[in-house]
């Protein structure tokens, strides 16, 4: 059964799609309050993106501690920023062939997203080395871009 969106027929699992497509947005809402968190707790100031170096060597090691996982969050947030929009396309393009195989990419891509934040913020990793545990959404979003270049392939055969 296919359902009509804008004029395209759609299959009904497109819906999965979207619901993947809209916890992205979720997802980086999460991103944004937790580094707000974790600036509160290392005392950067706006319009600071990152505790720099001067601030860090001026600081006492708890602070220091706290400057260092908020610059991991930040990262960790901007490299979700840097993904998402292409990840959003793919999901939703990749989505009208295969509805199911893109959305269960979407939340194997999701999910490994907040393994790699939690991860980057661990106090008991230095050099960022948490964040590794949810490295696997390189894959996940991968096979969206392969599922995205397959769909315009068959759409041309």
């Amino acid at each position: 059964m296919s359902t009509s969106l804008l004029g395209l027929a759609l299959p009904k699992e497109y819906g999965y799609v979207l619901c993947a497509t809209a916890s992205t947005f979720f997802v980086s809402f999460w991103h944004g309050a937790r580094v707000s968190g974790f600036r509160k707790q290392a005392g950067v100031p706006y319009p600071k993106v990152l505790a720099e170096n001067s601030d860090m060597s001026a600081a006492e090691p708890g602070q220091k501690k706290a400057m260092y996982l908020f610059n991991c969050a930040q990262r960790a947030h901007g490299n979700y920023l840097e993904n998402q929009p292409s990840v959003a396309i793919a999901l939703l393009v990749a989505g009208v062939q295969y509805p199911l195989w893109s959305a269960g990419l979407g939340a194997a891509w999701l999910v490994f997203r907040i393994a790699y934040a939690v991860g980057y913020t661990r106090e008991d990793k230095s050099k960022g080395e948490g964040r590794l545990i949810g490295a696997p959404f390189w894959f996940a979003q991968l096979g969206l871009f392969g599922l995205t270049l397959w769909t315009g392939v068959q759409m041309l055969l």
